[in-house]
């Protein structure tokens, strides 16, 4: 029989600290945690507040946030020697409730380690929206990447060249629609925050990056500034490296694991020294997420495009999490 694992103070918010690290659309960071000291078990919940809800009116995006947090949180607890069981929404008359997990250790002679510089991965990611160098990603970490969204419950698609250009013709449809939208551009423009403003959400304006001046690469305008007073274009990569993530079903609980494998992903992109950057635009639209989906494969569900490959390292956001103890 396992033994249950008391945690103190510090512990968990050693592991809340890891939690919060992950990335969020739009830098919302949709989720709250409470540790029932009782119990010791902790629930990550969503925060109704921190929606968008034309940008995301299911709510899938925000699921995918707290996914990628429930990993790292998962990941910490490996880090300390402990064994985290998980339940993903556990209480279907409590929908703001996502997971609760339950620590339990120590660690046993048969329980799988974390990859090497896995957990260290997780101060080092940052969403880079800058140029890569377009320097081809060796194989044998493009095939750890892939494992790693398998191992997480997900699948990791890697396009041809052909397969790249319609995924960044179906992401640039939908930043132009977005641009034309005026509820949707308000909606984004809401989370840009000003130099030195006092607040731990959001995208710092120093964070943001330039348009491709080959348009190859279709990064989110998010002030929807026009020229002269949007930055000045940089010429991006000219062979973009693509994954598209996705599951085979398309359920809450799908989506919670899309979003595990994704920080799963990029965590191993990480710890190999790439970059990476998400395009999430077509998957805002439902023709356009459904035309982004495996030809001939009719139970492909997407959830985000992965850019990745070497370059600048990304901008800090801020970060912050609310916790509250029975």
């Amino acid at each position: 029989m396992r033994t249950q694992a008391v945690l103190d103070a510090v512990t968990v918010e050693s592991l809340l600290a890891a939690a919060v690290s992950a990335p969020s659309i739009h830098n919302t960071q949709p989720w709250r945690f409470r540790f029932d000291p009782d119990s010791q078990v902790l629930e990550v919940r969503s925060v109704p507040e921190r929606t968008l809800p034309l940008t995301d009116p299911m709510r899938r995006a925000q699921y995918l946030s707290v996914g990628a947090a429930l990993f790292n949180l998962r990941l910490a607890a490996v880090h300390q020697g402990r064994r985290p069981e998980v339940r993903l929404l556990p209480d279907p008359h409590d929908l703001g409730l996502l997971a609760v997990v339950r620590l339990t250790g120590p660690l046993g002679t048969d329980d799988q380690p974390a990859a090497p510089g896995l957990y260290e991965a997780i101060a080092r990611r940052r969403t880079s929206r800058r140029p890569f160098t377009g320097r081809p990603v060796p194989e044998p970490i493009v095939a750890q990447m892939t494992s790693a969204a398998h191992a997480a419950g997900a699948r990791l698609h890697l396009p041809d060249i052909a397969g790249t250009r319609r995924l960044l013709r179906l992401t640039a449809q939908a930043e132009a629609r977005n641009h034309t939208h005026p509820g949707r551009s308000a909606e984004t423009r809401r989370w840009i925050t000003a130099p030195g403003a006092d607040t731990l959400y959001g995208i710092p304006v120093t964070a943001l990056g330039p348009p491709d001046a080959g348009g190859r690469v279709p990064m989110r305008d998010f002030t929807g500034a026009p020229p002269p007073l949007r930055l000045p274009a940089l010429w991006f990569e000219r062979h973009v490296q693509l994954a598209l993530l996705w599951t085979p079903h398309d359920r809450r609980d799908d989506w919670l694991r899309a979003g595990q494998a994704l920080q799963y992903v990029l965590l191993t992109a990480t710890a190999h020294g790439l970059r990476t950057s998400l395009l999430h635009q077509a998957m805002e639209w439902p023709d356009l997420r459904a035309a982004t989906a495996l030809p001939r494969h009719k139970r492909c569900h997407p959830h985000v495009l992965i850019r990745f490959g070497y370059g600048p390292d990304g901008a800090v956001t801020p970060r912050g999490f609310a916790k509250r103890a029975q």
